[in-house]
């Protein structure tokens, strides 16, 4: 499989991810802002899903640009990062739906949890074809860190979900936040 095959299927299946999330924002049956105020949760919840595919989709961009060969390690990390990420739309229908309360947060901090254990997976399955050039390693060591704290970040949100799920609902936000900034480690060692 080449990795223009691999980016293209990868990108699809993000489509679709966000694709059936907005699927799940029902059109209210009343022409009022009080029927579109009772949407809010669900929408929240769909915004900062929506946000973290953008996130996903941005950074696993940047790593297949480090990739030469596709081999099966990679096709098979590459499969479960897009698994984890196609359980996205119904954890987030279901804490947007309760309202963000404990089980569902909990479930969807898992999700998340477990969507970041795929990209770190990944990671490590295109680490070997960079044995050769130290300074793209460095790159990817430098983004590991941001994947340590998101992974402490969602391990710490699971059980705060069952007794304040705001405080986890705003660890979601804060590690968003720590990924939207552009990490430019990966460009500028593709540069050199």
């Amino acid at each position: 499989m080449t990795k223009n095959r691999l980016e293209a299927f990868s990108d699809g299946v993000l489509a679709i991810i966000i694709t059936i999330m907005v699927l799940e924002l029902k059109i209210p049956h009343e022409a009022s802002f009080e029927a579109l105020l009772k949407l809010t949760p669900v929408f929240i919840s769909y915004l900062l899903s929506f946000i973290y595919i953008g996130i996903y989709w941005g950074n696993h961009h940047h790593l297949l640009h480090l990739v030469h060969n596709v081999n099966s390690k990679i096709i098979w990390g590459n499969l479960s990062l897009l698994f984890f990420l196609s359980l996205i739309p119904f954890s987030t229908g279901w804490m947007g739906e309760n309202h963000f309360s404990g089980i569902p947060v909990a479930l969807y901090a898992v999700n998340l949890l477990l969507c970041s254990i795929g990209f770190y997976i990944l990671q490590q399955c295109i680490m070997p074809q960079l044995v050769q050039q130290p300074k793209l390693l460095d790159a990817l060591s430098k983004q590991k860190k941001k994947g340590i704290l998101s992974l402490l970040a969602y391990l710490v949100a699971i059980p705060f979900a069952f007794y304040w799920p705001i405080i986890s609902y705003l660890l979601f936000i804060g590690i968003a936040i720590v990924w939207v900034i552009p990490d430019k480690n990966i460009e500028q060692a593709l540069k050199t």
